[in-house]
């Protein structure tokens, strides 16, 4: 029996759904874990906010920077054989993280899970999508998928809060250590191998070129937040980012086998769930990074309580997926985008009225109609981006919206950090000003934000001055968080826009029917048909 062109029998397709939903589930455990423990980390690693955001920079990076040569390397080689190489650096990056002495060390670490993440995210769908041929059901399953990715963001900040709460921070990487070793043994001995049913090659120049691109962006946002984005090596950075991305752009047009397939964007259904994937995951992972920082710096909370009002973002959303994953071919996904995405802009509006003294009331109703949104935008955005193309771009199609969704998870922290520091510094000597706070410790306080990021301000000893200090820091990061949280509404508005216009309403015709011998023998090139109500880009 061929692996690549014929799925397994329904035991192997349970194995493969179960092995996968594991595999995301390991893959996305370290971007909660991580995000709660910032404060612990600042202080146990005196970081900068800067340095604060590589931390988390440093496992998205390579993840958004690989996943679309994992995608085709799985096509290619094998995806069983990608799948066990990612669990193998998922592991071996949080045994690095978990020894790690320093804050570079700990970046390394976070990179080499952040590979394992890039080899995890694409080959887990696109092992799904072969094993499960049936457009409907396969919705279903990538329902299934979709929860996995959300179950770590309601799972890991509980996690870590317990774990802070009695030890130190390095322990939320012990877990993913024996996880990924158990995973390994299981999946070599019971995952169903598949591969691509058309010949795909690597594409060096897509790779480099879109990994310099990714890489240089985010550098230039992150360091131009801490510098300035006047200094040469800022604008540097930004040039050239901006330079390989249209080189990206000019390469995939001109390739004969390119990473990511420009055909795909013959499809609106796909090009806007592109968009949602880039906005949905800046906000929402730049959203975790600047509340994190919110709890510790502002309202001063402890890491558990801070993760018991984290989990009700992740939680809710997890919870609402279980009831969109069986309406997303019942209604429109236009219809649960599009409010989805309102609802995310309405919660992180009502939050600009955060302060120091919220209680836990008004703030748990913001967070639950923001865990809403998300789930009303998660399972149905994954679901029809893999459904808008035909079976045998599958793989690509998981890839590529994988990777469109990582650049804006290694932006959110990146833009909404920038975000937060400058406007934060912008206001701090005004608010220590208001505060009577005296010039010379106004001064001191203002150097050392600058030159060590707002929490390092929290560790000064300032006399009496200290609680004044520490109201006003309060108050210039509140003006910061507004912002971060303005700019993300607009963007979730923009993405509900693109949503509304670019999908389309279900209908009864053209029903997916597409499997994998049918899609070997469709190579004809590639043309635009109407399936589920949505541009199909079919063979």
């Amino acid at each position: 029996m061929n692996s690549a062109t014929t799925p397994g029998p329904r035991a192997g397709r349970a194995a493969t759904l179960v092995l996968a939903c594991l595999g995301v589930f390991v893959a996305y455990l370290p971007v909660t874990t991580v995000s709660v423990s910032l404060p612990a980390i600042q202080r146990a690693l005196g970081a900068s906010t800067s340095e604060l955001s590589w931390v988390s920079d440093a496992f998205v990076l390579p993840m958004a920077a690989l996943i679309l040569t994992t995608g085709v390397w799985g096509d290619v080689h094998g995806r069983r054989r990608v799948f066990l190489a990612g669990l193998v650096c998922c592991g071996l990056g949080a045994a690095v993280s978990l020894l790690s002495g320093s804050v570079q060390l700990l970046w390394a670490g976070q990179a080499v899970s952040g590979v394992g993440a890039a080899a995890l995210l694409p080959t887990t769908l696109a092992l799904i999508s072969h094993a499960v041929p049936d457009h409907r059901e396969r919705g279903r399953f990538i329902g299934f998928w979709a929860m996995s990715l959300t179950a770590p963001l309601a799972v890991g900040p509980l996690v870590a809060g317990v774990l802070l709460e009695h030890t130190s921070w390095r322990w939320i990487f012990l877990l993913p250590i024996p996880v990924t070793a158990a995973l390994f043994a299981v999946a070599a001995a019971r995952l169903p191998d598949s591969r691509a049913p058309h010949g795909r090659r690597l594409d060096p120049p897509g790779q480099l070129t879109a990994a310099l691109a990714v890489t240089a962006l985010v550098y230039g946002v992150i360091e131009g937040g801490a510098d300035g984005f006047g200094e040469p090596a800022v604008l540097g950075a930004l040039a050239l980012g901006t330079a390989a991305a249209v080189a990206f752009v000019l390469v995939e047009r001109r390739s004969s086998a390119p990473m990511l397939d420009p055909a795909l964007f013959r499809s609106p259904a796909f090009t806007a769930t592109a968009l949602v994937a880039l906005v949905s995951f800046l906000g929402l992972i730049g959203f975790f990074f600047v509340l994190s920082l919110y709890f510790g710096l502002v309202q001063h909370l402890s890491t558990l309580d801070a993760a018991l009002r984290l989990v009700l973002v992740s939680g809710t959303s997890l919870l609402a997926g279980l009831p969109v994953g069986r309406l997303v071919h019942r209604v429109s996904p236009r219809l649960l985008i599009t409010s989805g995405l309102l609802l995310t802009a309405a919660a992180l509006l009502s939050m600009t009225g955060l302060d120091a003294h919220t209680s836990y009331p008004a703030l748990a109703w913001r967070l639950v109609l923001l865990g809403l949104g998300m789930g009303l935008v998660l399972t149905p955005m994954t679901a029809t981006a893999v459904s808008a193309v035909p079976f045998h771009l599958a793989g690509t199609a998981a890839a590529g919206n994988n990777a469109i969704r990582q650049v804006g998870a290694a932006l959110g922290p990146a833009v909404l950090g920038a975000l937060l520091t400058t406007r934060a510094l912008h206001a701090l000597p005004g608010r220590l000003a208001d505060a009577g706070v005296p010039a010379g410790t106004g001064a001191q306080v203002l150097d050392t934000a600058r030159a060590h990021g707002l929490g390092a301000v929290a560790g000064l000893d300032l006399g009496p001055a200290t609680g004044r200090v520490l109201g006003a820091l309060g108050d210039s990061f509140l003006d910061g968080m507004r912002l971060c949280l303005l700019v993300s509404a607009a963007l979730a508005l923009l993405a509900a826009l693109a949503s509304a216009l670019l999908l389309r309403r279900p209908s009864a015709a053209g029903r997916d029917t597409t499997g994998p011998d049918t899609a070997g023998r469709n190579a004809a090139g590639p043309r635009l048909r109407a399936v589920d109500g949505a541009e199909r880009v079919a063979p």
